[in-house]
């Protein structure tokens, strides 16, 4: 019981560390940060799959609120409970926190520094790769067929091109996902929910937690 319960401390603050080292090293926040909480979490701890960071990220963006933050809560939640999610968003929020409040108390003297808005523009771009990157590992776990590849180019034009609020896609992504699966069953389609993983990428994924 002690000996769980150590193990148990030790998994929440490995998490705490993860994303409190996060929160400061990544600019952009947002999806800017979705490509450096998958390295961290997929690559080097192995605490979940390609596949369940790409569900965790749709979920995320769909929920209210930050889409960082709602991560944080997400694999906090599902590494180590209530008490692994709250350590996830105090760790990512509170970096951040301290570095916005010193930048703002800060910004009178700053802000017509010009190195300092070339740095800025610098960061800018840099942020932009990493969503990029993000959107491309996303890319690759959730276009799985000819269907969601449609989905996903008519959701990226009416963004596009047209008023409509993303809040509409995310509403109308499910159930355009239900009326395809349905649709190929009943023409007795085969139906791809998942890519299918490899033995020995299976191997890599297992948290090393549960060792």
């Amino acid at each position: 019981m002690k000996q769980g319960l150590t193990r148990k401390m030790e998994l929440i603050w490995s998490i705490f560390c993860v994303f409190f080292k996060i929160g400061p090293s990544t600019f952009g926040g947002g999806y800017a940060m979705i490509a450096t909480i998958e390295q961290e979490i997929v690559r080097k701890k192995g605490w979940m799959s390609e596949e369940e960071m790409g569900d965790m990220v749709s979920v995320s963006g769909s929920a209210p609120g930050g889409v960082a933050v709602n991560s944080a809560a997400f694999i906090g939640y599902r590494l180590g409970g209530v008490p692994g999610a709250v350590a996830a968003v105090t760790a990512i929020t509170l970096p951040t926190f301290l570095i916005v409040f010193l930048l703002s108390y800060l910004s009178v003297v700053f802000k017509d520094n010009a190195k300092v808005e070339a740095a800025l523009k610098g960061i800018h771009a840099a942020v932009v790769a990493l969503i990029i990157v993000a959107a491309g590992k996303m890319w690759k776990s959730a276009i799985l067929d000819a269907a969601t590849l449609i989905l996903a180019a008519v959701s990226l034009i009416l963004l596009l091109f047209t008023g409509i609020h993303s809040f509409y896609l995310i509403l109308g992504g499910p159930v355009a996902g239900i009326l395809v699966v349905l649709y190929k069953r009943k023409r007795g389609m085969d139906v791809v929910t998942e890519k299918v993983r490899t033995e020995e990428k299976q191997e890599l994924q297992f948290p090393e937690y549960y060792i």
